[in-house]
């Protein structure tokens, strides 16, 4: 992603993050020369296209974004770019958050410094962390807004899950959640639902602790499910698996901002009540079983309840921010749209019962 330009404008600005698997178009299995793929799409957009952690991934970023006009715009181009220069070499790009067939250790480490420090650090957790995400950064005033911000949107983040779920298989079975990327995720010892920091003082210290103790190499590895950019004046938001659709994907942009919003506007009051227990028992519900069946409610207690009423009642609690921007017709028909025809998992389920790992190949294939 670009940095975000400053803005005086009330509505802040936003990027979409996306990650990929890239594999070969006649076998399927995980490509290796990413590289080419990338310097070939750089030449449709001049930056934006990026390598990730694994040689077979790749990552796109949007610029700078001031409304869900532009992010679709910016989505649009750089999935079409990586997709042609992609075809170019006889390869294919998938939008799915776990490979259906691919062994996760067979996959090397991209050539950077960084990456292989961090190999060496986590063995086999980092070998198995073979995984696609969305990240969402918007724009915050300051670093202490921005640690108020994370407080304040920790139990809603679960829902966001449930919507993106689009990552049911591993090494060729059904693992039995929608999510299986959070599961796999969830290993890393920095991962995971965080306490109120109450204060960037606060979150600065735990941040220090945990880069002292090895449980990360540095703040680049504090994979919260919200957090302080290293890079950019922005909050960056983890938790959701990479969408089949850019429709999808512009909706979790959309609600990651909204929350964001509503996080200011609240910032006076306390965060909302919330133990690491419930947060981590709700992500792990979400990932399981999507939209499929209840998610754990912070409007009411954290009880289950059907997850169209959760998912309306994040609606309800992010309703006047996407008003004001624009996007509330968006966001409602988007939600009704993934409640009514299943989010990514269901229909990656779907294709599989049709076809096995060729149709989920087919779908999740960037056409």
């Amino acid at each position: 992603m670009l940095p975000p330009s400053a803005s005086g404008n009330e509505v802040p600005t936003f990027g979409i993050e996306e990650e990929f698997f890239v594999g070969d178009r006649d076998t399927g299995r995980l490509r290796h020369d990413v590289d080419a793929i990338r310097s070939r799409a750089l030449e449709t957009v001049d930056a934006g296209v990026d390598r990730e952690l694994r040689t077979a991934m790749l990552e796109i970023g949007t610029a700078v974004c001031h409304d869900r006009a532009q992010a679709r715009r910016d989505l649009e181009r750089r999935r079409e770019a990586i997709r042609a220069a992609a075809a170019e070499v006889d390869a294919e790009v998938l939008a799915t958050s776990t490979h259906p067939i691919a062994v996760a250790e067979t996959v090397d480490y991209t050539e950077k410094p960084r990456y292989q420090r961090l190999a060496a650090a986590f063995g086999q957790l980092a070998d198995e962390a073979l995984v696609c995400g969305c990240h969402v950064h918007v724009r915050v005033a300051s670093p202490e807004q921005g640690v108020a911000v994370i407080d304040h949107i920790r139990p809603w983040l679960a829902p966001l899950i449930a919507l993106s779920a689009n990552s049911p298989y591993w090494e060729g079975r059904d693992t039995g959640y929608d999510s299986w990327r959070h599961q796999v995720w969830s290993r890393w010892p920095t991962a995971g639902p965080t306490s109120v920091f109450g204060s960037l003082e606060q979150y600065d210290g735990t941040a220090d602790a945990l880069i002292a103790s090895g449980a990360a190499i540095d703040r680049g590895m504090l994979y919260f499910p919200a957090r302080l950019s290293e890079r950019w004046p922005t909050v960056e938001i983890r938790v959701a698996d990479v969408c089949l659709d850019v429709e999808d994907a512009l909706l979790i942009g959309v609600l990651v901002r909204g929350l964001v919003m509503t996080a200011v506007a609240d910032i006076e009051r306390n965060p909302p009540a919330a133990s690491v227990e419930l947060l981590r028992a709700a992500a792990f519900v979400a990932s399981r079983s999507g939209l499929r069946d209840q998610l754990l409610d912070p409007m009411n207690g954290w009880r289950p309840a059907p997850a169209e009423a959760v998912i309306k009642d994040l609606i309800t609690r992010v309703t006047v921010a996407l008003d004001s921007t624009g996007d509330l017709e968006f966001a409602r028909d988007g939600v009704d749209r993934l409640l009514s025809h299943g989010n990514g998992a269901t229909r990656q389920r779907a294709a599989w019962e049709l076809g096995g790992e060729d149709g989920v190949r087919d779908l999740v294939r960037l056409d």
